[in-house]
């Protein structure tokens, strides 16, 4: 399992520190096209197996989408992708926040450098205190709006939510995020493209020798990957979706339409039946390949 860069077990670096600005000027684009090849490698030679089964979650399968269109060679590592909650494509999207963000993507981008603000919701002793051990907390009268907000992001999904387990998941996440990755996301529902992150015009043609960001070629992924979505996902919608898989030509192995139409956007990794809807799926695409 691996972990995104920046995040609360990924904070290491041979010069840097996560004071230094220099440290958080990644997005996933860069997480896509350095780290998970790097993790990739590592599992394969350390295995000595040929090809690995993937399986990714929401941010996990942007990467993966990234890595294997503009490294086409790493399809033939992939015995088999599985994406949980795909995200490419943010057209459709209905989260109030992201909808925000991304229409303040300029102003917010603008803001986080001249104050420097290189982290986006870090996970700090701070941070756990309130929401893990008060906000968070079962049998309190917060519960319901700390239950609210997450639903406010995802989608509303009480059946599936383990209020129980919330407090623990609360002290460990938000784990932390470059800022530049959420502004990434905000300029991918704004533009309605999946495309490499976008500096301006000038710093475009210093980037990229074009005024516009270069789409990432979807029909590049090769590797059978299994897209599996649900209705009420309020980030990863079925039309977004549908015309991802039609982008990847020959790559989109199967789209999986979950039967719980509640299913909300973190109910894939928290989610009570998540086990026999969506994990036991996954075992099976995996046990055919």
């Amino acid at each position: 399992m691996g972990n995104a860069r920046g995040n609360s077990w990924s904070r290491s670096h041979v010069n840097l520190t996560t004071d230094d600005t220099e440290f958080w000027n990644f997005s996933w684009h860069e997480i896509g096209t350095i780290d998970l090849p790097t993790m990739i490698d590592y599992i394969l030679d350390q295995t000595g197996v040929p090809s690995l089964y993937y399986a990714g979650h929401s941010q996990g399968t942007t990467v993966f989408y990234v890595l294997t269109s503009t490294y086409p060679e790493y399809n033939n590592k992939i015995a088999v992708q599985t994406s949980l909650a795909p995200i490419a494509y943010m057209n459709h999207m209905t989260s109030p926040l992201l909808k925000i963000i991304s229409y303040w993507t300029d102003t917010i981008e603008a803001l986080a450098s001249m104050l420097g603000i290189n982290e986006f919701l870090p996970n700090t002793d701070f941070i756990k205190f309130i929401i893990g051990d008060d906000l968070c907390k079962e049998d309190t009268v917060t519960m319901s709006l700390c239950t609210n907000c997450i639903f406010a992001i995802c989608g509303f999904s009480r059946a599936e939510m383990n209020e129980t387990l919330l407090p623990l998941l609360t002290k460990y996440s938000p784990a932390g995020a470059s800022t530049k990755q959420v502004i990434h996301y905000g300029q991918e529902v704004k533009s309605g493209y999946f495309r490499q992150y976008d500096y301006g015009i000038l710093e475009n043609m210093k980037y990229y020798g074009q005024m516009t960001p270069p789409s990432y070629d979807l029909s590049q992924i090769t590797a059978p990957t299994y897209l599996i979505y649900s209705k009420n996902d309020w980030l990863s919608a079925q039309t977004d979706v549908e015309k991802l898989c039609s982008h990847m030509s020959n790559g989109c192995a199967g789209k999986i339409i979950l039967t719980d139409f509640q299913f909300n956007h973190l109910d894939y990794t928290y989610g009570i039946d998540a086990p026999a809807l969506v994990y036991n799926k996954v075992i099976s695409l995996f046990a055919r390949h």
